[in-house]
């Protein structure tokens, strides 16, 4: 089919990497995998911050424009078979799908699009209700976690939901052969406010508790607007154990990762993490929180250790345990690459991917 992408949130060419647009990028090769023709449709972002204002005002006038643009190269070059968008949510509408699928007959399909009543008491009810019309109409709303169907199915039991767990392109970990450290640990997080700094805070704070005997080492890759901050939450802790790596690309956090022996990442409001599967493919267990969509990544007590959300000692308990118990620790090590490289596979999503959508087609008939 020809596909045309949207992420209202993100685009696939966004220059600042993140989690986003790292999934969105992964969406449109597993459809590439399946033999589809994907073409990102628009670049227009349409995040708010409020609900009304000069800036929402300044985004509906963009976003009628740039229907009217589609819908003129659609006119003169012919439509796509499909409009695929990527992660709606309430500060991130589709303004243009829902409408250009309803004009030219086309199938509207989202992906991880979520929903969450308790946004209509905060000043954004109009908008959660076209947020939910919007998914209403779509063909096949595809969830990535458990969690985020529950929400959609909860709005409206007869929503149309697929599942298509979160998955990775594992091949550069692959690249390298797994020779850890013991007592190495490492974590791979942007610094940034909010759920990142949280969880930077909380890490901190359990090391500062670690018994002062075990030799551990922690290697931080990471940069941004929080760096500084990020820093001071380690002031605390002696400097030769932390190995500050910033900003680094793929090949280099899998080198990075093929040295430690543990991957710790707290984790406070992930949708689900790609880290954690791409700590997993290097083979690295997880030390994380059970919290959020980390479950959908990590299987606690097989691939890592999941502890209760905020509980510093049961984390700080978790991390000795897998640090000392060597046997335990290989053995969650070899599960989490088989994981992450092989039942999270590119191609293994690329293959459910491709099922759900040869039969969109057939439900807007």
């Amino acid at each position: 089919m020809k596909i045309a992408f949207y992420g209202p949130l993100k685009s696939p060419n966004h220059p600042v990497p993140s989690g986003d647009r790292l999934m969105a990028r992964l969406l449109m090769e597993a459809m590439r995998l399946g033999g589809h023709d994907v073409q990102v449709v628009s670049e227009l972002r349409s995040f708010l911050r409020e609900s009304e204002g000069e800036d929402s005002d300044k985004l509906k006038s963009a976003a009628k424009a740039e229907k009217e643009r589609i819908a003129g190269e659609w006119q003169r070059y012919g439509e796509p078979d499909l409009w695929f968008c990527y992660h709606p949510y309430y500060k991130a509408r589709d303004l243009l799908g829902p409408e250009l699928c309803q004009q030219f007959g086309i199938a509207y399909v989202t992906a991880e699009a979520s929903y969450s009543p308790k946004r209509n008491s905060m000043g954004w009810a109009d908008t959660q209700a076209a947020l939910l019309a919007d998914i209403r109409f779509a063909a096949v709303n595809i969830c990535l976690t458990n969690r985020d169907r529950a929400g959609l199915v909860k709005a409206d039991a007869d929503m149309r939901t697929a599942m298509l767990p979160p998955f990775i392109d594992a091949s550069v970990f692959m690249e390298e052969n797994p020779s850890p450290i013991r007592y190495r640990m490492a974590t791979v997080a942007m610094m940034r406010t909010g759920d990142k700094l949280v969880s930077y805070q909380a890490l901190a704070q359990t090391l500062k508790h670690m018994p002062r005997d075990l030799p551990w080492t922690l290697d931080i890759v990471g940069d941004g607007p929080e760096s500084d901050t990020v820093r001071e939450q380690f002031d605390a802790i002696d400097q030769s154990r932390l190995i500050w790596h910033g900003e680094r690309n793929a090949r280099e956090i899998a080198e990075i990762l093929s040295h430690a022996s543990l991957y710790v990442w707290p984790g406070h409001g992930e949708a689900y993490g790609l880290a954690y599967l791409e700590a997993q493919a290097a083979g690295l267990p997880v030390v994380a929180e059970r919290i959020a969509g980390v479950p959908e990544v990590v299987k606690d007590g097989e691939t890592g250790l999941l502890t209760a959300p905020g509980d510093t000692e049961a984390y700080r308990d978790a991390l000795v345990t897998l640090l000392t118990d060597d046997v335990m620790r290989q053995t969650m090590a070899q599960k989490a690459r088989h994981f992450a490289t092989v039942e999270r596979s590119l191609q293994n999503a690329a293959t459910t991917l491709n099922h759900i959508l040869k039969n969109v087609p057939e439900q807007t008939r």
